[in-house]
């Protein structure tokens, strides 16, 4: 025998409730109320893991430009004195080694000015491109 549970209208005194979630010969509302609420949760934390995922590609991605204007400038000031398009041309090659674009290069007397730019895929089908600058040359007293 099947005691009732205290405050449950779906049973009677005495009677449990029908197979296939039926009471009183009609179907039970609640019946797969979690299973509905635990797949929106579900769904929730993927959007949010997603955007948080981008979120921290964004920062990485603007990481790397930085690291690669930085290495770019410095590479491109130790050429400094063979030239405009040796500095430049040096600055270029560290830069792609970093997986960054030379997007520009400018010598101004011993320093070298350059800017990169880093591609990356924050979410699927959606490119972005994060840039940096950087200036590197000799030390001044």
């Amino acid at each position: 025998m099947v005691v009732p549970r205290t405050g449950d209208p779906s049973h009677r005194a005495g009677h449990p409730p029908a197979a296939g979630g039926l009471v009183d010969g009609r179907p039970d509302r609640q019946r797969g109320g979690a299973t509905v609420l635990l797949l929106a949760m579900g769904i929730v934390f993927v959007v949010f893991g997603t955007f948080g995922a981008a979120i921290v590609a964004t920062g990485m991605a603007r990481q790397r430009a930085a690291v690669a204007a930085d290495l770019g400038a410095l590479a491109g000031a130790a050429r400094a004195l063979d030239g405009d398009a040796v500095a430049c041309a040096s600055a270029s090659d560290l830069a792609a080694r970093n997986d960054g674009r030379l997007v520009g290069c400018h010598l101004d007397g011993l320093d070298v000015l350059v800017t990169v730019e880093v591609a990356f895929t924050p979410l699927p089908g959606l490119t972005r491109v994060a840039a940096a600058s950087a200036r590197a040359g000799p030390v001044r007293g």
